[in-house]
């Protein structure tokens, strides 16, 4: 029985040294509070786990099982997996309506949440049946192709359409239900959790289609449709506060028109000019994202599991960039600011990268990499947080929509065009080195952009300084 009394005093004296030591040293835990809890605010970052799930399964799994084990020619798989960004402008409509929609259980965002939730689980439903009749119709070049096209493409739509309306409409949610000072580590918190659900279905998809068939890639989908299921309606239960019954019923004021809306938003000292930062910087980050990896076999000749590892490099130097950002960020530090040194840190990040080629020095390769993901943490981070500060309240969907609008395009439009310029400029042998100067193309107009986006930042970091 005595010793009873010991186990509870170093129990208790645990239990602080964890709550003391642990929102000091633990990322993003500081951002928790009486009224919201670390163990809400990661279970709504559970909507961020399975967009980067998708975006895996979309942008890295179905690529290559696609070309590699499907037959399905590369220009096809290109234009299936650029369908998704179709959906992307339509953001600020979508943070528009969750603004202002009126719903009979008094919900705004949760009705929109859990609709593309919805659309999304049908087309990963349907995705690899119509995978499979479209792979089937190319190789013998019957009539089912009339059907592989429209089911393909809707399939990559659904998926695109529900992606972008459950991740606007679910960092609006979290915008509501944050204080101010709380949103840099929000942010951090939600970009986070979005990058390990990518690693972790990175590897779960890498595991999962080893002993590739076409029935265990029908149940790897159709398993990640339940499984998006799940992590939504998880992550909705309990978050959004019912508006009261009696404010429901009183007589309605007209809602805005969405015109009305965005040109209100617009209207905001600066808005547009910081949406213009936005999308250079986000290009400028972005144009590489397809050729990182050729470029280090092709160029560089480094081995297949080498650059494997690029990815965790580039996902490793983010995490890195998110930690600092949240934590500078959550001292007062002005957003517009981090994302200036963001894209600073690029300038070198991309010399180096270009340096690697002619010095054939992989290191120089691998710190460039790993600078760029700091560069995009500290970018992205610093954006998103600018605009969920700056958003009226009675407006945040709309700005997490046009943020992520301008984020969602500037990022296919990088990669198409940085896919193109690579193939237009390597078949001319622009270079001496072979293959080496569309690579070397592509990374000098991503720095040209880089100082493009500084000058558009420096009327925002002179706003700051006047004030």
């Amino acid at each position: 029985m005595a010793s009873e009394p010991t186990a509870k005093g170093i129990n208790a004296r645990l239990t602080k040294v964890w709550m003391t030591w642990g929102a000091q040293f633990l990322p993003f835990a500081d951002v928790a509070s009486p009224e919201l809890p670390l163990s809400r605010l990661l279970r709504l970052s559970l909507i961020q786990v399975s967009v980067g799930m998708s975006l895996v399964l979309l942008v890295g799994t179905l690529n290559r099982v696609m070309i590699v084990e499907l037959g399905v020619p590369a220009t096809l798989v290109g234009v299936m997996l650029a369908l998704p960004l179709l959906a992307a402008p339509f953001r600020a409509l979508i943070g528009h309506k969750s603004d202002t929609h009126k719903s009979a259980l008094g919900w705004r965002r949760v009705p929109f949440i859990y609709l593309g939730t919805m659309v999304q689980f049908g087309g990963l439903a349907i995705m690899p049946f119509a995978l499979l009749v479209l792979a089937g119709a190319q190789e013998a070049y019957d009539e089912r192709i009339w059907l592989g096209y429209p089911a393909a493409a809707l399939a990559f739509l659904l998926v695109g359409a529900g992606i972008h309306t459950t991740q606007t409409v679910g960092l609006a949610l979290a915008t509501d239900l944050t204080k101010t000072e709380q949103q840099p580590n929000v942010v951090g918190l939600m970009y986070v959790m979005l990058l390990l659900g990518s690693i972790a279905a990175a590897l779960f998809f890498g595991w999962a289609l080893e002993d590739f068939s076409q029935g265990r890639l029908i149940q790897v989908i159709q398993g990640s449709a339940v499984i998006t299921i799940i992590l939504n309606f998880t992550a909705l239960w309990k978050q959004e506060s019912r508006i009261p019954h009696y404010r429901r019923t009183e007589p309605a004021t007209p809602d805005p028109t969405f015109r009305e809306s965005w040109d209100l938003f617009t209207a905001k000292d600066k808005t547009v000019l910081r949406l213009l930062a936005v999308g250079l910087g986000t290009l400028a980050f972005s144009m590489s994202d397809i050729v990182l990896e050729p470029y280090g076999g092709e160029v560089l000749k480094l081995g297949v599991g080498t650059t494997t590892l690029l990815s965790a490099i580039m996902a490793f130097g983010s995490l890195m960039g998110f930690a600092y950002a949240s934590y500078i960020l959550s001292l007062g530090a002005d957003p517009f600011r981090m994302a200036s040194l963001g894209t600073v840190i690029g300038l070198p990040a991309y010399g180096l990268i270009i340096m690697a080629a002619s010095s054939d020095t992989p290191e120089l390769f691998t710190l460039g990499v790993l600078l760029a993901g700091i560069g995009t943490g500290l970018f992205g981070h610093g954006t998103l947080t600018a605009t969920m500060q700056l958003a009226p309240r009675a407006q945040v969907g709309i700005a997490m929509g046009a943020w992520g609008a301008v984020q969602a395009t500037s990022q296919g439009i990088g990669a198409t065009v940085g896919g193109v310029i690579r193939d237009v400029a390597g078949s001319l042998s622009l270079s001496s080195t072979p293959g080496a100067s569309g690579y070397v193309l592509i990374f000098a107009l991503e720095l040209a952009l880089m100082v493009a986006t500084l000058a558009a930042m420096w009327p925002l970091l002179q706003r700051d300084i006047e004030n």
